[in-house]
């Protein structure tokens, strides 16, 4: 009789709703054990946190604030102390405040890069040393993945949400870097959902309205996103892109 393998576990970001919880849910569809981060919505996480758990059995929720380097440092520690290992991080946590040229700041740019590039790259440089630790330890050739959520503003750029835009640019290019740098124990990836989910700054009519100006005649879903991070995660010759 074959020797059960270990279940796959990843930490997903800003998981207790909204895009986060897509992703942590069609994670969990796929097998996945599922690590819901989230900062200070704490009920919502826990809503998630058992929904995962009613599909896939396993679930855990861990708050961290992602302005204080020290809490984004101990989350994956706590993680892999709760499940014992991690495979896979998705971050999906992000800061969005708006601003714009005439509005801009150093103290908004600074805030925007902790939460939105710092703290994606510490989790990366987390997993990585954990990998590297199990290989230490006699697993054999253990390899795991970062999935980065970028955002199509991109690639249509406008000058609104300057600092969230900026920090979104560095991700992009520290993926790049940090699949190089952290190959071939670790994949990196970006993926750069179009308009997906609404916000108070639109109304619905005007959310309608920009979801209609796709080609296809309408833009992504969350659940569209979700299966793009799932088949990023799980297809294992993507990384830098």
């Amino acid at each position: 009789m074959p020797t059960p393998t270990r279940p796959r576990t990843v930490l997903v970001t800003g998981a207790a709703k909204r895009l986060g919880r897509a992703i942590a849910l069609t994670l969990a569809e796929g097998g996945w054990q599922v690590a819901v981060h989230y900062r200070s919505a704490e009920q919502d996480a826990i809503e998630t946190v058992a929904a995962c758990a009613r599909i896939s059995g396993v679930s855990g929720h861990f708050d961290a604030d992602f302005s204080d380097e020290a809490a984004v440092r101990a989350l994956l520690p706590r993680v892999v102390a709760h499940f014992g290992a991690v495979d896979a991080v998705v971050n999906s946590a992000s800061l969005f405040e708006h601003d714009d040229p005439a509005t801009f700041g150093m103290a908004r740019l600074e805030q925007h890069l902790r939460s939105n590039t710092a703290a994606p790259i510490l989790l990366a440089q987390a997993l990585h040393s954990h990998l590297q630790a199990r290989a230490e330890a006699g697993e054999p050739d253990p390899r795991g993945a970062v999935v980065n959520l970028l955002d199509q503003k991109l690639w249509n750029q406008n000058p609104d949400f300057l600092s969230y835009t900026l920090s979104k640019a560095a991700l992009e290019a520290a993926t790049t870097m940090l699949a190089m740098a952290l190959a071939p124990r670790l994949r990196v990836v970006g993926v750069a959902p179009g308009l997906t989910l609404t916000s108070h700054l639109l109304s619905d009519e005007k959310f309608q309205q920009l979801h209609r100006l796709s080609p296809l005649g309408r833009s992504s879903t969350p659940e569209d996103v979700a299966s793009a991070v799932r088949f990023a995660l799980e297809t294992g010759s993507i990384t830098g892109t």
